[in-house]
Parts: C-alpha cells; sequence; structure tokens
C-alpha cells in the first residue's frame, strides 16, 4: 500500500471522531436555543456519519501537503479538491444548501473563500515562525 495513502487513512481514523462530537455538540445547542427543534433518528444518524467522513476525509487530506516531490499549487490543488467535493457531497446529502444552480454557487463561493483564507492564515503564521525560529538558530 501507498504510504500516503496509509498516511491518509491513519489520519483519518484518528480524528474522524471529533465530527460526530462537533455535529453533537450543535444539535444540543440548536435543542437548548430554538423552540420546537426536534430531528429523526435519520436525520441524527446522517449527520453523525457525514460528519465522521468529513473529518475523516479533512484529517486525512493533510496528507497532500507533506508530499515533498509535489509542489505548492499541485498539492494545494489536490487538497482543495478533495475536501471541496467532500463538503459538496456532505452538505447535499444532509440537504444543508438548497439543490439549485444558485444554492451550489453561494456554496462554492463561501468554501472557496474561506478555505484561501484560512490558507493564507496558515501559511503567513508558519512563514513567521519559522522566519522567528531561524532567528534564534543565527
Amino acid at each position: 500500500m501507498n504510504k500516503y495513502l496509509k498516511i491518509f487513512l491513519h489520519r483519518g481514523l484518528i480524528f474522524g471522531g471529533f465530527g460526530p462530537i462537533v455535529v453533537g455538540i450543535v444539535y444540543f445547542i440548536l435543542g437548548q436555543t430554538l423552540e420546537g427543534f426536534s430531528l429523526g433518528g435519520d436525520e441524527v444518524c446522517i449527520g453523525i456519519v457525514s460528519t465522521y467522513l468529513l473529518a475523516f476525509v479533512h484529517a486525512g487530506a493533510s496528507v497532500f501537503n507533506s508530499i515533498e516531490h509535489w509542489g505548492i499549487a499541485r498539492s494545494l490543488g489536490c487538497h482543495f479538491g478533495v475536501l471541496y467535493v467532500a463538503y459538496a457531497v456532505c452538505y447535499l446529502v444532509n440537504d444543508w444548501i438548497p439543490r439549485s444552480n444558485a444554492g451550489f454557487a453561494v456554496f462554492t463561493a463561501v468554501f472557496a473563500v474561506f478555505y484561501l483564507l484560512v490558507w493564507a492564515i496558515v501559511f503567513i503564521s508558519v512563514k513567521a515562525a519559522s522566519k522567528n525560529f531561524n532567528k534564534k538558530l543565527n
């Protein structure tokens, strides 16, 4: 088995369980704050399974950033693509976005903006930390 596939699976298995914890907290908060909020068993089950899969894929997809012979554009493109497909499928299955061109366009735009924003923040933070570390070494 490819070493990167093993890393993907390993990271996914370690962190996948955080998805259902988050959805449980969200459902609890919604139940406490929205009068008349209730979910059926099928909605809860789909929410738990889909957030587990999202957390699994999200954690596993970090492997693309550790493939040293790939350029940043390739690793960023693969990471973005895998996460985009996973989130889009999950959101559609759970009816969290409308099944319309407009709904999908808004989802795509919001996803892309937040993905790039988070990526830029992480990139700038890592660059600053490595600059500080290099200063201390010299």
